[in-house]
């Protein structure tokens, strides 16, 4: 039953316990405390609001930094990511494969403010050997949420 909540409620964090309830065919208290363990738990991390700040008046640039590191004896990926993660503008930290050892995503005003935290907080730490750096110039689907619209193909009737 936890993965049905889950997957629900990923998508609609907003969707009322009644109905979650109708919808998984479940008692609404049932419900209620499953998702009140899994809170306590850390299962549930938190309810997050999807925005599209281009249809806004905010400046926001989005970037996607690709870090790789070398880990320090007794200082591995796990210390170097939380030296990462602790920066206000750090939005997200993966540790990924590839090429680079971890994906920074953070947020700015602007590709300046965005390109100072890089070389003035992030890429002079000792562990850091480089970064590349890739903003975000739009964005089509955003956790599984379309962005944009798609526009209805209007085509002239031709008649013979």
């Amino acid at each position: 039953m936890r993965e049905k909540i889950l997957a629900y409620i990923e998508k609609n964090s907003r969707v009322e316990l009644k109905d979650l309830a109708i919808l998984l065919n479940a008692d609404e208290a049932m419900i209620a405390n499953e998702i009140a363990d899994m809170e306590k738990e850390g299962v549930i991390c938190g309810y997050h609001t999807l925005i599209d700040w281009d249809k806004t008046t905010a400046e926001k640039t989005t970037a996607l930094i690709e870090v790789k590191v070398t880990p320090q004896r007794g200082l591995g990926f796990d210390k170097i990511a939380e030296r990462i993660y602790n920066y206000p503008e750090v939005d997200c930290v993966y540790l990924i494969s590839g090429g680079f050892d971890f994906m920074v995503i953070i947020e700015g005003e602007t590709m300046r403010e965005v390109a100072q935290f890089v070389s003035e907080k992030l890429s002079v730490q000792d562990s850091i050997l480089s970064t590349s750096t890739h903003f975000i110039l739009k964005k089509y689907k955003d956790h599984g949420t379309m962005m944009v619209h798609q526009a209805k193909e209007e085509r002239m009737l031709i008649t013979p």
